[in-house]
């Protein structure tokens, strides 16, 4: 129930409706139920369910009936990228020409994907479920049921004509899926199969449901079908043009299935037509997965997904599996040896707090003040106060260059861009002019950029970036840095006094105001120093290289431990950008949101610090 309601206060972004509801109007929608123990339930008037043959013969006659023509079979043999952009898409059919190619072809993406270079993080499952005969109960309701979501005996249940189906999540240890297919591709020929059924992996599902649902106890087993669906490594779809590829689009990975598929083709055709997205689902970003993500990976971070999908979903949710990556910071050993308690960012591990003596450690997720709160207060005391240390090297940092640098930058971005020597907080518009991101941008030189944009939509941006330049014919180089690139921060009121211990340049605010961009040595290590803090005091924040990082934070640390200087987490910097009233890209600030709404952020951080 703690979890419903949570979900009831994210219902508002979204138009279908949902109610949490008691266990009397649970019972008056689903009779069938067995009420012992329901304290209630979460209620979604427009879900439902719908035959995915008769839907997609439907979606065939309507293509057909706007010019579309369709072949079948027809097997794709290779993909090629022409001159002009287009592709060449070779078929049994004979080579098609296209503007665009979309990979939507479900457990067999991978494989598209290979023929374009790729490799997909998109692994298939099997999946069960099972249908009985006609149940007299059934037959004989006035209407037709609400499809039931047992999340605690992880299963869907619906009613299928005069009996019900019974679809269950199995655990991460019993279930099944191809890693071969991963790592193989499909087997030649495979289509229409179903994979055998295993009705001992079902059981305990089933159990449950007999227990909730009493008049399957009687109820006759009519088929049990296992076919594969498709997930990625957080279960979501991967949608949109993908990276590095000019007019390659994918529409794959999406664990729902058909269910998604009205909203996402709209979703894509509309991208198409307009040249922007029509709102903002960047958690379904086709390009969320960097070459960290291998096969291992994905094939460990599905086993766990499909074995919590109806698991409690948590407030700052951490799962476990695949981790860490090869995405780790030149200090991680030091920091969780010094008590950091990590989040996964985009593949990298990032502290969120730090757990020292005394505190109780480990991730204990709650509705409520976790083992984590007290610390964070502490940590936001020390910066407040004194001056912290914070790792931010999963900072996506993408460097431009080239004679067209600047008239590239400045079409691509609203806001005016800065001196040679300075900083500046910038917005990417889309062509109607809303915000497709959030970005900072400093110049090192007269056509030379650094620009700064945050770990989740490191190769959502550069995607962007990349085809403006391409479409726009600019002459520039965009290289991407941000794993080469470290970055520690340095912030609160001390931290000029900690900085001044380790470096010969001049910090007074004349000469290194607010958002001046400075190459300075700190602690023998040469970094690009830019003045600013996302807590909202005092600091800087450090570019270097990532071998550089534990000199760096060695000498940072050291210098400031008589001033009562230590490490904080995202937790307190998040705390304090808040109370800043610094907006964040995908909280306040949603991206493909009007201009006006980001009016605020510019004058907020415009505006010179005191300090």
């Amino acid at each position: 129930m703690d979890e419903a309601k949570y979900q009831m206060s994210r219902a508002g972004w979204h138009k279908a409706t949902q109610e949490l509801i008691g266990p009397e109007r649970v019972a008056e929608l689903h009779p069938l139920l067995n009420m012992d123990g329901i304290l209630g339930g979460l209620y979604n008037p427009g879900d439902g369910h719908i035959d995915p043959y008769s839907l997609t013969q439907a979606y065939a006659i309507g293509a057909r009936k706007y010019g579309a023509e369709i072949y079948m079979p027809a097997s794709t043999q290779s993909l090629k990228q022409r001159s002009d952009g287009g592709w060449d898409v070779e078929t049994e059919h004979g080579t098609l020409t296209a503007k665009r190619v979309v990979n939507a072809a479900g457990f067999w993406a991978t494989d598209v994907g290979r023929m374009a270079g790729l490799e997909l993080p998109i692994i298939s499952i099997q999946h069960q479920y099972i249908v009985t005969s006609t149940i007299p109960e059934v037959q004989a309701l006035p209407r037709e049921v609400p499809v039931i979501r047992d999340l605690e005996n992880s299963y869907y249940l619906r009613q299928e004509r005069s009996g019900l189906l019974i679809g269950p999540y199995e655990k991460s240890h019993k279930m099944k899926q191809q890693d071969d297919w991963l790592r193989d591709g499909v087997p030649p020929g495979f289509g229409k199969e179903l994979f055998e059924s295993d009705l001992d992996r079902l059981m305990e599902h089933v159990e449950g449901a007999m227990q909730r649902v009493p008049v399957l106890q009687t109820a006759d087993i009519q088929s049990i079908v296992c076919g594969p669906i498709t997930y990625t490594p957080d279960t979501l779809g991967m949608i949109g043009p993908y990276q590095g590829l000019k007019n390659f689009w994918l529409a794959c990975g999406s664990s729902g299935g058909i269910i998604h598929a009205g909203g996402l083709g709209k979703y894509i055709s509309d991208w198409m037509i307009d040249g922007e997205p029509p709102y903002d689902l960047v958690e379904l970003d086709a390009n969320r997965f960097g070459n960290w993500t291998s096969r291992e990976y994905t094939s460990a971070k599905a086993r766990e997904m499909y074995g919590m999908n109806n698991a409690i979903t948590w407030a700052r949710e951490e799962r476990w599996a695949g981790r860490p990556t090869k995405r780790v910071s030149g200090i991680y050993d030091k920091l969780k040896s010094r008590g950091a308690e990590f989040g996964f960012h985009s593949g990298w591990e990032q502290p969120h707090w730090f757990a020292l003596d005394g505190d109780e450690a480990g991730y204990k997720p709650s509705f409520r003040r976790s083992n984590w709160f007290e610390p964070v207060g502490r940590e936001y005391e020390m910066v407040m106060k004194r001056a912290g240390i914070i790792d931010l090297s999963p900072f996506a940092k993408i460097e431009v260059t080239g004679k067209d640098a600047y008239g590239y930058l400045d079409s691509l971005l609203a806001n005016k861009l800065p001196a040679v020597g300075q900083c500046a907080l910038c917005h990417m518009l889309s062509p109607k002019g809303k915000v497709y991101t959030e970005v900072t941008v400093s110049r090192l030189a007269e056509n030379k950029f650094l620009v700064i944009t945050g770990s989740g939509v490191e190769f959502h941006d550069l995607s962007w970036m990349e085809d403006f330049a391409w479409k726009g014919n600019y002459e520039v180089s965009l290289n991407n840095f941000t794993d080469s690139m470290a970055c520690l921060c340095l912030a609160g009121p001390l931290s000029r006094d900690v900085l001044a211990l380790i470096t010969d340049a001049d910090l007074t605010n004349d000469a290194f105001a607010f958002m001046d961009v400075k190459d300075i040595t700190v602690g023998d290590v040469p970094v690009t120093a830019v003045r600013i803090s996302y807590t909202g005091e005092l600091g800087w924040e450090f570019y270097h290289k990532a071998e550089d990082t534990a000199k760096l934070y060695d000498a940072l640390l050291e210098a400031g431990k008589p001033l009562g200087v230590g490490d904080f987490g995202l937790y307190a910097m998040n705390a304090m950008r808040i109370e800043k009233g610094f907006r964040m890209l995908g909280q306040e600030v949603i991206m493909v949101s009007k201009l006006k709404d980001i009016k605020q952020r510019l004058q907020t951080v415009a505006m010179e610090e005191s300090c």
